[in-house]
């Protein structure tokens, strides 16, 4: 029973990704209105047919907004945490490899530097040195998911140097190079999966904070975070402009994490095992 639970948690997190991610998809080729055309005598509309979620301060059609936000969001996030496997994945890995010795001790102290200093005030030094932008924000979170992967890829690896088809590959004479590619990173790869979900929604978060003070994404694109930025002082007599933005990050966050959620119950052996 509560595997079922699970199970229909994960698909209906995969079905509000999906959405959000068709949206982001669709902007491409198509949206209500265009995000970047000012309709001033149209301005803070409420919801209606002709503007599923209203308009804003400038007239722009706020569903129009989301649907290319997303995009921008899912971009950020995605590139992020790809930044952070491409780089911590193999960090982990050496530093497991040579655990207790000096690269294992260099990797380690590294991400203990990085994670001495909060998300946004990498972003805040590194906007100061090259300007406020969707790149920039894309480093930012990047560089903070770099520790995330390799502590948890040297946590997972440590314990798997012990087993025996790894001694037995050692006493074949395969290098720790080799032995990390073939037996440690498919067997650590499920959690890597489960985690990447999980930084994926932190990303989510990230961007939009960024943009809310001004340090992501920059006009005309839109951004979730901007939105509620430059909502947030109509909120009293315009609640839809801030509601919108809100739901569809608490939705996309929430989506993934269900997802993250039950890939790990279903990746997880043990709970493998007591189905069969």
């Amino acid at each position: 029973m509560p595997t079922a639970k699970l199970s229909r948690a994960m698909l209906f997190g995969a079905f509000l990704s999906l959405l959000f991610i068709g949206a982001a998809l669709l902007s491409f080729v198509w949206t209500p209105y265009s995000v970047e055309t000012l309709d001033i005598a149209n301005k803070l509309q409420k919801p209606s047919a002709a503007h599923w979620f209203g308009t804003d301060h400038f007239g722009r059609d706020i569903f129009s907004m989301i649907m290319v936000g997303a995009r921008t969001s899912i971009a950020v996030a995605l590139v992020a945490v790809g930044i952070g496997m491409l780089l911590g994945v193999p960090l982990g890995l050496a530093a497991a490899a040579k655990r207790g010795g000096l690269l294992d001790e260099m990797i380690m102290r590294g991400n203990d530097l990085v994670f001495a200093f909060p998300p946004l005030v990498i972003a805040i030094m590194i906007t100061a040195t090259f300007g406020p932008s969707a790149t920039n924000a894309i480093i930012a979170i990047g560089v903070f998911n770099i520790p995330v992967f390799a502590r948890m890829t040297r946590g997972a690896a440590i314990s798997l140097w012990t087993r025996d088809y790894v001694l037995s590959a050692r006493v074949s004479g395969k290098g720790a190079a080799r032995i990390s590619l073939e037996h440690i990173l498919p067997n650590v790869a499920n959690l890597l999966i489960v985690q990447g979900s999980i930084q994926f929604s932190v990303g989510i978060i990230a961007e939009a904070a960024l943009s809310y003070v001004g340090l992501g994404a920059q006009p005309p694109i839109p951004s979730w975070g901007r939105m509620l930025a430059e909502s947030q002082t109509m909120i009293s007599f315009a609640p839809h402009l801030t509601v919108f933005p809100g739901m569809a990050i608490l939705l996309t966050v929430l989506g993934l994490n269900l997802v993250g959620d039950g890939l790990r119950d279903y990746l997880d052996p043990k709970l493998r095992r007591s189905k069969t």
